[in-house]
């Protein structure tokens, strides 16, 4: 009985990980105001969560354009620098020939996260970058050559990948994750702990917050 004990006590514990899910888009104005913040969380978690990252769907398959629902974004994107002090340029709201449609930003990450899942982070920031501080158009592969070539990975596969029907039906399974953890707005960071999901923030918060909600979550 007493080696059983022992045995017990020092077999570690089968419970998993506590994972944080991130839910957002690249093309989703908070997402990017909440960039740093969630870093910093991130950072201060370290190894005592798991993350996951969700590519939500903010606006996939719209045919609106940038010039379309200028007027509305540029509100948005104001906001969000007030709140946050993330830098926008907003030449793109004024061209009628991108639409709003965040599918292929989207893809591209899931394209990454099969690839190279530990770069997936730093490529989902670099893509919010690219969109809201350069104005490049996310929808074409060239847009991402720089950032590839930034974070060494493959920039043949990741174009022959993000032309793929198998990436344009894998980023769906992202939209109908997002949509069966019953997200409805973007950015949503949420704790899984075994069968048990917690809301840790939805839309902007300060990285103080965040880590206040999971410490007390984990507990």
């Amino acid at each position: 009985m007493i080696i059983l004990l022992l045995i017990a006590m020092l077999t570690p514990s089968s419970e998993p990980t506590p994972k944080l899910i991130y839910i957002g888009d690249p093309m989703c104005s908070w997402c990017y105001g909440i960039a740093p913040e969630l870093e910093k969380t991130i950072d201060h978690l370290g190894t005592s969560v798991e993350l996951e990252i969700v590519l939500g769907g903010l606006r996939p398959y719209n045919t609106e354009t940038m010039s379309d629902l200028g007027d509305f974004l540029r509100d948005h994107w104001k906001h969000v620098y007030e709140a946050s002090g993330q830098e926008f340029t907003y030449d793109i709201l004024s061209n009628s020939q991108i639409t709003y449609d965040t599918e292929p930003p989207c893809r591209a990450n899931v394209v990454v996260r099969d690839m190279a899942p530990n770069k997936l982070l730093a490529f989902f920031k670099a893509t919010q970058t690219a969109f809201y501080k350069e104005n490049k158009n996310l929808h074409l592969k060239e847009s991402y050559t720089a950032i590839l070539t930034e974070l060494d990975i493959d920039t043949a596969e990741f174009n022959r990948l993000f032309s793929s029907e198998e990436m344009k039906e894998k980023v769906k399974l992202d939209f109908q994750r997002s949509a069966a953890l019953g997200v409805r707005s973007y950015p949503t960071i949420l704790l899984q702990q075994g069968e048990n999901v917690s809301v840790v923030a939805q839309g902007y918060a300060k990285a103080d917050k965040m880590i206040a909600a999971v410490e007390k979550l984990i507990k």
